[in-house]
């Protein structure tokens, strides 16, 4: 039996204030002043490996302002027409297949500004979510540090370097993304966010509340909130402690207090009871707020708004996971990164969408693959109701890549994973800590001694949550057999399995208090892997690989024509103009892939879907990766195939099929217990073609494909027609090529022109082709099996943002898009 874990959640920090205000344990702060403030604008970019420019007398007049978070990669090369040169991607790029064929390089980040005589007294700091990589970072010429790894948060205190009120100051950040350092398109640059913290010498430390229950039922929940104050100046202070905790609406439901003598830092524990509580989950994601606040002297000196969840989970071989008492089977998806055509940069609302669009899709659980996401990533979770699974690292000390994080592992994991742990801790989103992904040494000695200090770190930080690690076979390690996985298993509460569903029963036989996950799964394998979760409760879930397509990788789930009388390929990589990994269930722009609606059944989403496969030439065959599908389409458009069959794949959990062409029933089968498929051959003829499932002679359900008529004009569709000003938030334009009747048409592929005016910007453009090599930035783009995407970015002004969309022969299309 595992023990029960219970977690809530701590979001973004809000408000503080330093203004007079007398305390009251039940009282609500009515002051509220920027304590944390975005820090993301006006900075001076250049991608060169200049010297000097960590001096505040450098000259940077000359270099581009960008606003953050920014990732370089994505950004058009210089050179652009040569051959080897497209947006980009340079065929010369040291980490080719791995990173889409995208650029590193060294870059520099300049801002300067200057602070008011009040902030004189103040503790200042400067905190970054996100770098990759290995980054240095200056103030007025002093070293403030080093930081390796490209996923997780630093913080540097700037106080000592500061110069007088007024006096400008200059801050420097190098970012070397040098070498080949991994095996995914990771963007380079400052792509999070970064904050300035402006606080009093008292004041709560980075990441340090802690909020849970010990105690959840229906009538009433436990919250204990532990505070980590710090105290910077000379003399012990006597502080006084309140938390406030509010509904999602900002309605009071109880307060606390509570006062300590300071001496550098104390963590202040206090333990509230709410009544009638309403939990968190995955159908009602609700969150309430806490406000903790720091008196001193009778004066607010601190003041932090969170938002919480709550909730309980229990993971068990024998009853599988339960969140709040009712077991959940894990519908899960592994995720990069990367938000597709806007490269790393993680603004707000992109994040959010990547949640919205796998909560769309079925999804109900994510795998970080494999590093930290972030934070924004997390909060739309939270909000959102999608569970997760955190993951640290993808190497330990033996390298994937010759200049990947194994050099600085040794060194450096203790900080990291302690940042990622104490950063994530409190959001109720996150289910478990993966600590790996397939890493080389999980069996041997020495990754065995890493395995159970990194497990022994993340119970001293957390001891809500189990911890996990993907294992795959030992391939790398020729002889080592599947059974010595055993001895890392044993170290985790929860064993994940990578592409290893074939093994459950079997190890459940040797190891029944083993609990498992499907770390990584093959998407055509879907139908195994979920029978093996419905079926046992001690298989908790299964994450494909992927739920959506990345850039890097290139090709891994692509599918090959070949003559017949060769070998099925094997091979997994593709290379120029491959850039997409191509393995997602989801496109590059969010677009549904077959495999998606396959999944649709085996979830039990959906009753019936229907798919059909590009005519094959005579004499060749189709090879498929592991991690691919074959060349399907949810299409009954075939220009040039009349009278060529067909393979239709139907795919449901109905006892029998029936289809039907333009009316008529052409064929009908009978599907076995052990199979969701039923394949027919259908000779190609314009029309409807309807597949039927039927039980017991009633209908289950019934899709439908129609050919459309030819391409007639251009259809825009915005996922959100109104938009607040601000830099975090974006527009998602989706730009189809219809027919007379609206149907989009697959089969055409255009050039589309967009002309963007107004308070807003053109911020990306892209389609799902993972062969087409194009800018993501110039407002044109092709359209793929009819669709493309145009990201619009609004500016800081009310207003409205007119996008239209042209293209040689087809009607234009106009939209407005509505700014507050």
């Amino acid at each position: 039996m595992r023990t029960l874990i219970l977690i809530v959640c701590l979001l973004s920090t809000l408000e503080t204030s330093a203004q007079p205000e007398k305390y009251q344990a039940n009282a609500l702060p009515t002051t509220k002043a920027v304590r944390t403030q975005l820090f993301d604008q006006e900075w001076a970019f250049l991608k060169d490996s200049v010297s000097g420019a960590e001096q505040p007398e450098y000259d940077d007049s000359g270099w581009r302002r960008v606003r953050l978070p920014h990732d370089w990669s994505i950004e058009d090369l210089p050179g652009q027409g040569s051959e080897a040169i497209v947006g980009p991607f340079s065929k010369t790029s040291v980490g080719a297949t791995s990173t889409g064929y995208a650029v590193g390089g060294t870059g520099w980040y300049r801002k300067t500004f200057t602070l008011k005589s009040a902030y004189q007294t103040k503790k200042i700091s400067i905190q970054f979510d996100g770098v990759y990589r290995n980054v240095d970072v200056w103030l007025n010429g002093h070293h403030l540090g080093y930081h390796p790894y490209g996923y997780t948060p630093f913080v540097f205190d700037l106080t000592p370097y500061l110069r007088p009120a007024d006096q400008p100051n200059v801050l420097a950040v190098r970012v070397r993304n040098e070498g080949q350092n991994t095996r995914w398109y990771t963007g380079s640059g400052i792509y999070r966010h970064v904050w300035l913290t402006i606080a009093e010498p008292v004041h709560l430390a980075p990441w340090g509340i802690v909020i849970t229950t010990p105690q959840v039922s229906s009538k009433a929940a436990q919250v204990q909130i532990s505070t980590n104050v710090k105290n910077d100046q000379t003399s012990p202070a006597r502080v006084t402690v309140q938390v406030s905790l509010q509904t999602s609406d900002g309605q009071f439901v109880k307060g606390i207090k509570k006062t300590v003598t300071l001496t550098d830092q104390a963590i202040v524990t206090q333990t509230l009871s709410i009544q009638q509580p309403t939990l968190w989950s995955v159908d009602t994601p609700y969150l309430y707020r806490a406000t903790i606040t720091i008196w001193q002297n009778n004066r607010k000196v601190d003041s932090l708004t969170s938002q919480f969840g709550i909730r309980t989970i229990h993971f068990d071989a024998q009853t599988g996971f339960t969140l709040n008492g009712r077991r959940i089977l894990l519908k899960g998806g592994c995720v990069h990164h990367d938000n597709g055509p806007l490269g790393a940069v993680a603004i707000d609302r992109a994040e959010e969408r990547k949640v919205e669009l796998l909560k769309a899709n079925g999804f109900n659980a994510v795998r970080s693959s494999h590093n930290p996401p972030s934070p924004a990533f997390l909060d739309a979770c939270d909000r959102l109701g999608m569970l997760v699974i955190d993951e640290a690292f993808d190497m330990w000390e033996r390298p994937k890549k010759p200049h990947d994080y194994h050099l600085d592992f040794d060194t450096w994991w203790e900080r990291d994973l302690t940042a990622m742990i104490q950063r994530d801790r409190n959001h109720p989103s996150i289910i478990l800590w993966s600590i790996g992904n397939e890493i080389s040494e999980r069996a041997d000695s020495s990754g065995l001694v890493l395995t159970k200090k990194m497990v022994s770190l993340v119970h001293k930080l957390d001891l809500t949550r189990p911890t996990t690690e993907a294992i795959c076979s030992f391939w790398e390690h020729p002889g080592m057999q599947w059974d010595a996985s055993a001895k890392a298993f044993a170290l985790l509460e929860v064993g994940g399995y990578n592409y290893e569903w074939k093994h459950y029963e079997s190890d459940h036989q040797q190891f029944p208090n083993r609990i498992m996950v499907g770390t990584e799964t093959f998407a055509k394998e879907a139908f195994e892997n979920w029978q093996q979760v419905e079926k046992h409760p001690y298989v908790i879930g299964d994450f494909v690989w992927t739920a959506m397509d990345y850039m890097g990788e290139t090709a891994i789930g692509h599918s090959l024509v070949q003559p017949e009388n060769e070998k099925d390929s094997t091979t997994a990589v593709l290379p120029w103009p491959w850039f997409n990994a191509y393995c997602g269930d989801l496109d590059l722009i969010g677009t549904k892939k077959p495999q998606s609606y396959y999944r649709d059944v085996v979830w039990r989403n959906s009753p019936i879907q229907m798919a059909v496969h590009a005519p094959i030439p005579n004499g060749m065959k189709e090879s498929v990766t592991n991690w691919g599908w074959p060349d399907e389409h949810q299409s009954w458009t075939w220009p040039g195939a009349e009278g060529k069959p067909l393979q239709v794949r139907v795919f449901t959990r109905s006892s029998r099929v029936r289809l039907l062409l333009n009316g008529h029933q052409i064929g009908d089968q009978t599907l076995p217990d052990s199979s969701i498929v039923a394949v027919f051959n259908v000779p190609y003829q314009p029309g409807t073609l309807e597949a039927v499932g039927l039980h017991n002679g009633q209908e289950t359900g019934r899709v439908r494909l129609t050919t459309t008529s030819a391409a007639h004009h251009i259809r825009l569709t915005a996922d959100r027609p109104t938009l607040k000003a601000g830099p975090d938030e974006l527009a998602y334009i989706y730009a189809e090529v219809v027919d007379a009747q609206e149907n989009t048409v697959p089969t055409t592929e255009a050039l589309l022109s967009f002309q963007v005016s107004g308070e807003g910007y053109l911020a990306a453009v892209g389609n799902g082709n993972p062969t087409d090599m194009a800018s993501f930035q110039q407002p044109d783009r092709m359209t793929y099996r009819g669709r493309c995407l145009a990201i619009i970015r609004p500016g800081e002004t009310k207003g409205t943002i007119k996008v239209k969309a042209s293209a040689n022969g087809l009607q234009s299309a106009e939209i407005t898009l509505v700014i507050h």
